[in-house]
């Protein structure tokens, strides 16, 4: 679902709402990552995976295959679904930032329910500020940032920086290549005292 400039505003906006609902529910945003994973997938692997009531993993399926960002691949029972790509840049109204809506990105918000680091970072700075972050987590995995500059930049404390930077780490791994700039995790100075400074 990437969007280039030769397309209707009113497809870029109704992809943008679409995508926002998925941003706004973490089970959204995990069928949405489960399914990007897999080339393709049924409900019933849907309930599966994600541990989810048969009512709730139609009714799921049904909202993102009508958001557009989900398509059916096999129309004869049983449908198969898979993820479209999505890849959404969005100026924020000043123009002053700009955010990209990846699939990492809906992986992370996805996390939310099960990682309490990235619940407070959201509720605390929004999703275009965990948009901010995982862009320092991926720079950070790759030995370009440490959490202190991170924090520095973002006016938030080393500690905040170090919490939600462990947090994203995963996600990093599954979405990027770490090895791009050559430096490895253990190349990297990383300050165990980071929890002294809040």
């Amino acid at each position: 679902m990437s969007r280039t400039s030769d397309q209707t505003d009113g497809d870029i906006v109704r992809d943008f709402l679409s995508i926002a609902d998925i941003l706004e529910e973490p089970q959204l945003a995990q069928l949405y990552t489960y399914l990007a994973h897999e080339d393709e997938a049924t409900v019933q692997d849907v309930m599966h995976e994600l541990d989810l009531a048969q009512g709730t993993a139609y009714s799921y399926v049904n909202r993102i295959v009508d958001a557009g960002v989900v398509e059916v691949t096999h129309d004869e029972q049983p449908r198969r679904y898979a993820a479209r790509e999505i890849n959404l840049t969005v100026t924020t109204a000043a123009g002053d930032r700009e955010y990209t809506i990846t699939p990492a990105l809906i992986d992370a918000v996805g996390r939310r329910e099960t990682n309490d680091d990235i619940d407070t970072y959201i509720d605390r700075h929004g999703v275009a500020g965990l948009a901010t972050a995982l862009t320092y987590a991926v720079a950070r995995e790759r030995g370009e940032v440490t959490h202190r500059l991170m924090a520095e930049d973002l006016d938030i404390s080393p500690l905040a920086a170090e919490m939600i930077l462990q947090a994203l780490r995963p996600v990093v791994h599954e979405h990027y290549d770490t090895e791009a700039s050559g430096a490895s995790l253990d190349e990297l100075d990383i300050d165990d005292g980071a929890a002294d400074d809040t």
